[in-house]
Formats: C-alpha cells, sequence, structure tokens
C-alpha cells in the first residue's frame, strides 16, 4: 500500500486500457489538466452518484479542456455496461491488477462492519498541463464533489 502522492510532486507514470480497449497514456496527455477519480466499483450507489454527476457536468470539464478519467478494479465489460446504463461521455480506466491505484495511494485498507478488506479509496487527483500533482482529494465525500473539482481546476 503506498503512500498518497503529494501536490506539487510530478505524477507517477502509467499506461492503462479503457473501456474501450485503447491505450491510455500519462505522458500522451501533457499539456492539458487530467482528472483521475478512483472509485471502488461499478453502478453501485456511490459510484454512480460520482459519475452522473461528472457525467451532468462535462460539457463544463470539456470547456476548460480536461481529459477526465475514472478509474476502478471493474473488468471492460463492467465498464462498458456501465457507461452504457448512464450515458458517461468520459472513458474509464481499467485497473483490474490495481496497479495504478497502488502507485497513486488509493489502494488501501478498508474496513467495513468490522471487515477488513484491501479495495480502492474514493479520491481524486488533479495533474496540471505539465505533468505535477495540483490537487488530490483523498477520502471523498460524494456530494459537491464535482464543484470541488471544477473550482480546483480553475484555480490551475
Amino acid at each position: 500500500m503506498a503512500d498518497w502522492i503529494e501536490e506539487g510532486k510530478k505524477a507517477p507514470a502509467f499506461t492503462l486500457k479503457d473501456d474501450g480497449g485503447n491505450q491510455v497514456r500519462l505522458s500522451e496527455l501533457k499539456g492539458k489538466p487530467v482528472v483521475l477519480y478512483f472509485y471502488p466499483r461499478d453502478d453501485t450507489p456511490g459510484c454512480t452518484k460520482e459519475a452522473c454527476s461528472l457525467r451532468d457536468r462535462y460539457d463544463e470539464l470539456k470547456k476548460m479542456k480536461v481529459h477526465l478519467f475514472g478509474v476502478s478494479t471493474d473488468s471492460a465489460e463492467s465498464h462498458t455496461k456501465f457507461k452504457k446504463k448512464y450515458d458517461l461521455p468520459f472513458p474509464l480506466l481499467v485497473d483490474d491488477k490495481h496497479v495504478l491505484s497502488e502507485k497513486y495511494g488509493a489502494w488501501r485498507e478498508k474496513n467495513m462492519y468490522g471487515k477488513k478488506s484491501m479495495g480502492i479509496q474514493r479520491s481524486t487527483y488533479i495533474i496540471d498541463a505539465d505533468g505535477k500533482v495540483a490537487k488530490v482529494f483523498k477520502r471523498v465525500k460524494v456530494d459537491g464533489h464535482d464543484q470541488q473539482i471544477i473550482d480546483a481546476l480553475k484555480e490551475l
């Protein structure tokens, strides 16, 4: 379990496939801000609410020239169903071996009803156009998080 990446540090490089099978490389996204939001599971109540709030603000994010990606350990097939069901306009990255989640510190021990397990801690990273971590939201609460992201992007 890695620590959270500190603001101001270079964002760890990654190459992952998205829900459509396309390779996404952080190195190819330079020049525009990147939002990586880590979420536990497709089509669960909190994750659906978070994804839909970002969907509803997507036009605003596009105007800000932002690359937005959801990240979970679900399969491409699961991501595809989730995207289709809720009409999500942004890519969902397949982190099935939790490599990216570990690099960014989002893979953590969780305790639910006394049962401990490893999984993704809901969190968001905003990476600036130069590839540095500009903002980290740890242990995200879904309500109002879309506005937090937009406010942080406006400060870049």
